[in-house]
This record gives structure tokens, sequence and C-alpha cells, in this order.
């Protein structure tokens, strides 16, 4: 399921936007798509009961990739944040 997501995340990004060359890039050079991982990692542990884990990886992913995502916000499939320095999405996007 996680790679299957993952492979989604990546194929996404790359039919949307031109300047993506390839998936080995897309996966190392794309903060967009690093915030929605670490995002939906955050998301199961904010669900799960364990909101501070959730809080610290939303923390960690806003200094890593400049784009704060509320561990409690639902992000759905095939999103795609391009140029997204200083985007906020609040738990009740």
């Amino acid at each position: 399921m996680l790679f299957r997501r993952l492979r989604s995340d990546i194929q996404c990004i790359l039919d949307r936007d031109p300047a993506a060359r390839n998936a080995w890039e897309v996966l190392t050079c794309y903060p967009g798509l690093h915030a929605v991982v670490l995002h939906r990692l955050a998301h199961a542990c904010w669900t799960r009961g364990f909101k501070w884990l959730g809080r610290f990886i939303s923390h960690f992913t806003r200094w890593f990739t400049g784009i704060e995502i509320h561990p409690g916000a639902k992000i759905g499939e095939r999103v795609f944040f391009d140029h997204a320095m200083g985007t906020v999405v609040g738990e009740t996007a």
C-alpha cells in the first residue's frame, strides 16, 4: 500500500510538471512530495492517538520542506504541491 501510493504520487508529479524528468529526481528533489509523504506518517500518528508524535513529525516536515500541513488535515490522493514554500494547510482545510 505504502509503495503503491508513493508510486502514484511520483506519477502524479511526472504527469503534471513538465520540468520533472524522471522518478528518481522527483523522489529526491521535490519538497512537495516529501511534505505529502511525511504528512501521511504524521496523520497516521495523529489519528491513532499519538498526537505529540504527529505534531513533531509535522514540525520537522515544516523545517525540512517549508510546507506546513497540520497532522489532522485530510489530504487526498494525487496532491501536488509545486513551488509551495510557505504553504500552510490547516487541520480543517
